[in-house]
């Protein structure tokens, strides 16, 4: 079926079938059907500088099915660049269009009680431990339209769950492989560190459509628990044909962590969101996202980092390379509540311009409402230095080359930040792939 965002072209009937069809709760049911009645009436997003009203989030096709596969051999080797055999092969879920391809968990985590499996199994085999935390604590489906038709129509995704004082130290990845060059992603990512647990969860994002139209609307909401560590590591990556709307959400409450190691490398325009909100007292949040636009393509991007938590710490950075006639908005949000006392809120966004076509706009803004707190931000747009280019010139480096180490230098502070070496590794090539 082809979805039509704007008219809302599908009925109460589709949805209804669609839920039942996949034998889902009630309570899934009710919350598809009530998010598909508000939005009709709840506006677009309105993302600073950048108007979306144009932009293609109307047409794909919601349900694709996808071949199974029995062994990581039978992938291409687009898909297994993003694995790495010593730490993720045993906790890893492959999704392909809308079918889960390949998942596997070892029984050792297993046996510690961590849930890791799609969303549709979770719903089905841990009901009532989803519903605690689909869509409450994180994104809420009345948000805006977009979020609405996200939890109405939502087709993949994954649930992880890690129980209290559970120390997971090997990575846990998922592959979202966009197949079909008209399936529609409507993807649900929920990760949730119960008190006192530890996990690092990867994911990637692959598409091939060059030229058809798509879409791809994605939830994440990560909830760390009281003293949990949660570590985020992603690389996105749809091609131009892919409209792509990235809601990721964090929650950390008393001496969480959570932090966010995001390469987003979509060739398409991209409207992306990353918001935590520090609600316990000495909870910390740290966002590092890293871009490179190229074509002509649109992004925006938006880090808000939200301090209700006394003694909470909030740091951001972004850096981005633009070429061609590509525009990117960076705003950076720092927000400390009233009440937020000795908290620190940093901030710092850079975008590197490669082509006079080019545009970048580094937007940081400081939210204060507490006196006993330390905040600070930094940005910066422009080109490549010359005096670095001249220096590594003046020592024999080809200018090519010489121009090449400055960006992948300009890029490294986040890069280095992903915890998988196989995704590092491949985040580089792409960035190559884009710059080059």
């Amino acid at each position: 079926m082809t979805v039509e965002i704007q008219q809302l072209p599908y009925d109460k009937e589709y949805v209804t079938q669609y839920s039942e069809k996949r034998n889902e709760p009630k309570w899934m049911t009710e919350l598809r059907l009530n998010a598909l009645e508000q939005a009709d009436s709840l506006p677009m997003p309105k993302p600073d500088k950048t108007k979306i009203d144009k932009w293609n989030f109307s047409r794909f096709q919601h349900e694709v099915e996808g071949q199974t596969i029995d062994s990581l051999d039978d992938l291409p080797e687009s898909i297994t660049n993003f694995l790495d055999e010593e730490t993720t092969v045993n906790n890893l879920v492959i999704q392909r269009n809308h079918t889960v391809a390949y998942k596997t968990l070892s029984k050792e985590l297993e046996d510690k009680g961590v849930i890791f499996t799609d969303i549709f199994t979770a719903m089905a085999e841990h009901s009532e431990l989803v519903k605690q935390y689909y869509m409450t604590d994180g994104v809420h489906a009345d948000e805006n339209r977009l979020t609405a038709l996200h939890a109405a129509l939502m087709n993949g995704g994954v649930f992880l769950y890690v129980p209290k004082d559970v120390q997971v130290d090997q990575p846990i990845q998922s592959i979202f492989w966009q197949e079909d060059p008209e399936a529609g992603l409507t993807n649900h990512v929920l990760v949730v560190a119960e008190q006192g647990s530890s996990v690092t969860y990867v994911e990637n994002y692959i598409s091939h459509n060059q030229t058809e139209e798509t879409v791809a609307n994605v939830v994440t909401e990560v909830i760390a628990k009281d003293n949990a560590k949660v570590s985020f590591g992603a690389v996105d990556n749809f091609a131009p044909g892919t409209t792509t709307y990235m809601n990721r959400r964090g929650v950390a409450y008393r001496d969480a962590r959570i932090e966010w190691a995001l390469g987003q490398m979509n060739d398409g325009n991209t409207v992306s969101e990353n918001v935590t909100y520090l609600m316990g007292d000495n909870a910390y949040g740290d966002a590092k996202t890293v871009t490179v636009g190229r074509g002509e393509q649109k992004q925006n991007f938006t880090t808000n980092i939200i301090h209700y938590g006394k003694d909470s710490e909030g740091y951001i950075l972004q850096h981005g390379v633009m070429k061609d006639k590509a525009s990117s908005i960076f705003n950076g949000v720092g927000k400390i509540h009233n009440g937020a006392t000795k908290s620190n809120a940093e901030q710092e966004s850079r975008v590197l311009m490669l082509s006079k076509d080019a545009r970048g706009d580094a937007n940081p803004i400081l939210l204060i409402e507490e006196d006993d707190v330390t905040a600070g931000h930094a940005a910066s747009v422009g080109r490549v230095d010359p005096i670095q280019l001249f220096y590594l010139m003046s020592r024999g480096i080809p200018k090519h080359e010489a121009e090449r180490l400055v960006i992948h230098g300009f890029l490294a502070p986040v890069v280095k930040q992903l915890p998988i070496e196989a995704v590092k590794n491949q985040l580089r090539e792409v960035i190559e792939r884009k710059v080059y």
